[in-house]
């Protein structure tokens, strides 16, 4: 052989039936690899994945899923290091999901969650997933949710759905959350003018992260103010009281208290049933999500839109027709 020749070994194809069994036996690469199926946009692939996310989801839906929102600077990497280190303290197995915005102009994330979370990252009992936003509204990645079930049915029973952000348009983590952590930073500004109503009123509990050092007293003044506002918001249909605290990473202090408190809430919302319900809902709001995503596909798949899509998009922005006209010509080509 010389000494120039090259071995290239081809990449083994799985089977959906490889996939799934090892997602359920525990196996972390291919947990990941099935991550990254779903997450494909190639046909081939969706087609193996509905395969897969179908048989997992048997397995899924015993965890707790905690959606962790906050503005950029917040902490949110460093708080859910220390929290997800005190879940497994506890018994937990811990997935967390966080979402990397997508870069308008390259397309590119920069996923860098593992190496901020390097402690976490190393235990046995955890698994980081950074996912890029590809431009999807609600904080999350468009497959969010499948990742999210194919880690329960791998027996992370603790899962964290780390957002981009904070914003209006959080409903789509909330929508697929058991409880909804919103971080805060003392500080920063007016603090219940610095927010939206709507995340706050979406909230489980607000907690004031960085209270360390000369700090303290900020978070606390901070964390009162929070309390008193929603003490100001209509009553939960599921009988829990939304709170505030305070806590820091870097100290641990509070981390614990905010760990218990999660778990009274799952305790509480399991007994009353109000979990269960919740989760029904969650599933009929994925099916509108999967019908709204198939029918945009499909629509921009189809051969005619192809072909008429960009004389119409021509004649919009010269002004010769109106772009509510030109989307009803182009929704009338479908069959």
């Amino acid at each position: 052989m010389s000494e120039f020749t090259f071995i290239v070994k081809r990449k083994r194809v799985f089977s959906p039936s490889d996939y799934v069994a090892g997602v359920l036996g525990g196996d972390r690469s291919m947990l990941a690899r099935a991550i990254t199926l779903v997450e494909s946009q190639r046909p081939e692939h969706q087609a193996i994945a509905e395969e897969v996310v179908a048989e997992c989801l048997k397995r899924s839906g015993k965890s707790i899923r905690v959606g962790i929102t906050g503005a950029p600077g917040v902490g949110k990497s460093t708080f859910i290091e220390a929290f997800g280190l005190s879940l497994i303290e506890a018994g937990r197995r811990v997935a967390v999901l966080a979402i990397d915005p997508t870069s308008e102009k390259s397309r590119g994330s920069i996923l860098g969650d593992k190496t901020r979370m390097e402690k976490l990252a190393q235990s046995d009992q955890a698994f980081i997933r950074p996912s890029p936003s590809s431009g999807a509204l609600g904080g999350a990645a468009p497959k969010t949710r499948e990742a999210m079930l194919l880690c329960e049915a791998a027996g992370f029973d603790a899962i964290i759905i780390e957002t981009v952000g904070v914003g209006q348009s959080e409903i789509a983590v909330h929508s697929m959350t058991d409880f909804f952590l919103l971080l805060m930073l003392a500080g920063a500004g007016d603090e219940l003018q610095g927010i939206k109503r709507g995340i706050m009123e979406m909230a489980d509990l607000i907690a004031i992260t960085k209270a360390d050092g000369t700090n303290v007293q900020k978070a606390k003044l901070a964390q009162q103010e929070y309390a008193q506002a929603l003490r100001l918001f209509p009553p939960n249909p599921n009988g829990w009281s939304p709170r505030s605290l305070t806590c820091s990473a870097l100290t641990g202090e509070g981390v614990r208290e905010i760990r218990d408190l999660i778990f009274d809430f799952e305790k509480q919302m399991t007994e009353n049933g109000w979990l269960a319900r919740k989760r029904e809902a969650q599933a009929a709001h994925w099916l509108r999500q999967t019908l709204e995503r198939e029918l945009l596909s499909r629509f921009y798949s189809s051969e005619a839109v192809k072909a008429k899509l960009p004389l119409l998009e021509k004649a919009v922005r010269s002004g010769e027709i109106s772009p509510f006209r030109a989307a009803k010509e182009l929704l009338n080509l479908l069959p």
